[in-house]
């Protein structure tokens, strides 16, 4: 009796369209995103030891924290805008392959397409209001009504940025996808 050990449909995808050689625009598209995963996690790291550091003063200390609360709340919200296109990347959004597992690969490969072409045009118009908010607080040096008082457009800064990136990590899975350099999105059975 051998051992039967179910084969890893992600890997071997990988491995198939890692052999197809990416543009530079990709390559350095991809490697954006990871810097923005290294970012993210970085600001989550920052977090977590602002908010320890937020407990000691209050609970040992027994001092009032100013500024701790609000910038562990910027710091997770840009994490998570800035993470995005790494996120993406990676393929860690979740997602249900029910559907494309039962299409034809042609008919799996359109609707990656489809997909993706959508998630285009909602995370585009999300880049333009958070764009727009992003230079209302700057033109108006807003600021935040808490007694530390941070200049918004820093904070808000994420939301353009964390988008427009995700955009380009979007755009450069669709024409991976479209161009047979990426496999990922589709299934690679012969219909």
């Amino acid at each position: 009796m051998t051992d039967h050990k179910p084969q890893d449909t992600t890997s071997t995808r990988q491995e198939n369209a890692s052999s197809l050689p990416r543009p530079l625009w990709m390559r350095t598209v991809d490697r954006i995103s990871g810097v923005c995963g290294a970012v993210s996690a970085s600001m989550i790291l920052i977090a977590v030891l602002l908010t320890c550091q937020m407990i000691w003063v209050r609970k040992i200390n027994n001092a009032s924290t100013v500024w701790q609360t609000e910038t562990v709340i910027y710091l997770m919200i840009a994490a998570t805008l800035i993470g995005l296109p790494y996120v993406q990347r990676a393929r860690g959004h979740v997602s249900v392959d029910l559907l494309p597992l039962l299409l034809p690969a042609k008919a799996a490969k359109a609707l990656s397409m489809v997909t993706l072409v959508a998630a285009i045009g909602v995370m585009g118009i999300m880049f333009f209001y958070g764009l727009e908010l992003w230079l209302v607080t700057w033109e108006k040096g807003w600021r935040s009504e808490t007694v530390w008082g941070p200049r918004l457009w820093i904070p808000y800064l994420a939301m353009p940025v964390g988008f427009g990136l995700f955009i380009l990590q979007l755009i450069a899975d669709l024409v991976a996808v479209a161009t047979g350099l990426d496999t990922l999105h589709t299934d690679e059975r012969k219909h």
